[in-house]
């Protein structure tokens, strides 16, 4: 029998990624989470991250931690998963406050939005069922259906004849399995909105089950931020899973699901990622606490927002640049092929602005491009300059 070393199997690898200019580094920040930063030595204006509301090193947030930790009844590490003696009387707290918020029965906290995704489909689909995902789904989404017992099919980006189509061929060749619709609320490479009328519409005539991992729309979206469904003026139903990522609008860090009673009590009950993972940190839930309370009084923040964004996206088409239909905080700029995305991501780190490219295969090939990100955080003038020196960057293309 040979022998490969991994040298000989994955030294190629790297070295045709170079070569593709997909190849990708870690950056290295010295400063808290904000608008301004310095990152890899450079003192830039941050367009790349998704501390939507600026939470990430809120002061509140910070105050409320430090008091904690005076707390003889609070410490950081949780010692064990959530069924052992991990599930400390704040995560408790945390889920039920985060349930009153977006009205559900219950809600289940989760270390990483990629451990829900895959706990929600592993746990729920069986062999005989279909899930249905939209073809621009996080990885995190494909992960989960792939990894289920389900069998996964994919149809055309938003588009709801596909979807239809997919529902009447199972309907009409299966009597027995399950449907799950899985799509995002909105998608985080593209910033648009999944048509959730539409799809809730399609769920209900074919008796469909709808998950929808809401991480860029909760906080962001809806009064009090609670994201897409509110958006569209939706209620979920007991058929309707949501997920919500605590990293981003939240800027803390983790998951939840949140459903029915029984939804969260079937998760406990069978979700592998949930049963044999160490509960996250107490602190983190004492933070996110603190954050929630924050994120349902910002509805001024995330009108300045919506302004920043309408600024923007009126600045980008009078330079000619191609936006892509985004109406959220994510403003993809469209350059094509990678060459061109990483030189313009650099230009721009050189005149202050840390703006990320976005290569394949996070994006279809040929999709390569600048995915900027807004906050509530960000000034007119920082917008302004920014607009200035992607001028810059296409004058000298």
């Amino acid at each position: 029998m040979s022998q490969t070393s991994i040298a000989q199997r994955f030294a190629p690898r790297l070295a045709e990624r170079r070569e593709q200019h997909l190849y990708r580094q870690r950056p290295l920040s010295f400063s808290a989470q904000q608008a301004q930063m310095q990152i890899n030595g450079l003192q830039v204006i941050n367009f790349s991250s998704n501390d939507y509301l600026g939470l990430a090193n809120d002061p509140q947030i910070k105050a409320d931690l430090i008091a904690a930790l005076q707390d003889d009844n609070t410490g950081y590490g949780s010692g064990a998963a959530h069924l052992v003696t991990g599930h400390h009387l704040h995560h408790h707290l945390l889920e039920d406050e985060l349930a009153d918020w977006l009205g559900v029965e219950r809600t289940l906290l989760f270390s990483t939005g990629y451990m829900a995704n895959l706990a929600v489909q592993q746990t729920l689909m069986q062999s005989g069922d279909l899930i249905l995902a939209d073809k621009l789904n996080h990885a995190s989404l494909i992960d989960g259906a792939l990894h289920s017992e389900a069998e996964l099919k994919r149809y055309a980006h938003n588009d709801m004849a596909a979807l239809e189509r997919r529902l009447q061929t199972f309907a009409e060749k299966n009597s027995t399995g399950q449907v799950l619709i899985a799509t995002d609320g909105v998608f985080s490479m593209d910033g648009d909105m999944a048509p959730l009328p539409e799809i809730q519409a399609l769920a209900k005539r074919y008796g469909a089950w709808l998950l929808v991992d809401d991480a860029h729309g909760f906080g962001m979206l809806g009064q009090e931020g609670r994201g897409s469904f509110d958006y569209f003026g939706l209620t979920p139903d007991e058929n309707t899973i949501l997920v919500g990522t605590l990293g981003k609008a939240f800027g803390t860090s983790g998951a939840f699901v949140a459903g029915s009673q029984l939804l969260i009590e079937t998760l406990i009950q069978f979700a592998r990622p949930y049963i044999y993972t160490t509960a996250s940190p107490q602190l983190n839930a004492i933070a996110t606490r603190s954050a929630l309370q924050r994120v349902k009084s910002m509805d001024k923040e995330r009108a300045l927002l919506q302004q920043h964004i309408a600024r923007f996206r009126a600045g980008a088409e009078q330079l000619g640049l191609r936006l892509w239909p985004s109406p959220t905080a994510i403003q993809p700029i469209m350059l094509g092929d990678s060459a061109t995305a990483l030189r313009w991501s650099e230009q721009l780190k050189q005149r202050g602005f840390w703006v990320t490219a976005i290569r394949p295969p996070t994006v279809p090939k040929g999709q390569a491009r600048l995915r900027i990100t807004l906050t509530a955080k960000h000034t007119s003038e920082q917008i302004d300059a920014l607009l200035n020196a992607l001028h810059a960057c296409a004058t000298m293309d």
